[in-house]
């Protein structure tokens, strides 16, 4: 079990490793709040890739992250993941208006 430094080498790996055997691949999120440590953990019983942080700029990743497994969990696999982007969340917000008269 070595920590991965790179995150974009992290989630590469764990993309191939979730693709390799769905079935027994898990995905683990612990959160020390006295140390202010993220540690991601996916593992498939065979192969275990962890990567720690203790940047709070690095929530955003961990959300993609997210977002990405939702994305094999529920569409299978093989799924194109170039799909997967930030911008489903900021087109659902409705657009502001201004509190003026209505014409």
């Amino acid at each position: 079990m070595v920590y991965i430094t790179s995150w974009d080498e992290f989630v590469d790996r764990t993309v191939q490793l979730y693709r390799a055997d769905p079935d027994s691949t898990r995905y683990v999120m612990k959160y020390r709040h006295c140390d202010g440590k993220l540690v991601l953990k996916v593992t498939d019983n065979k192969q275990c890739l962890k990567y720690k942080t203790d940047q709070s700029q690095e929530a955003k990743k961990m959300e993609k992250l997210n977002n990405i497994f939702f994305t094999l969990m529920a569409r299978g696999p093989e799924v194109d993941l170039s799909e997967v982007t930030g911008k489903e969340q900021t087109d659902a917000q409705p657009a502001k208006r201004g509190r003026g008269r209505k014409q």
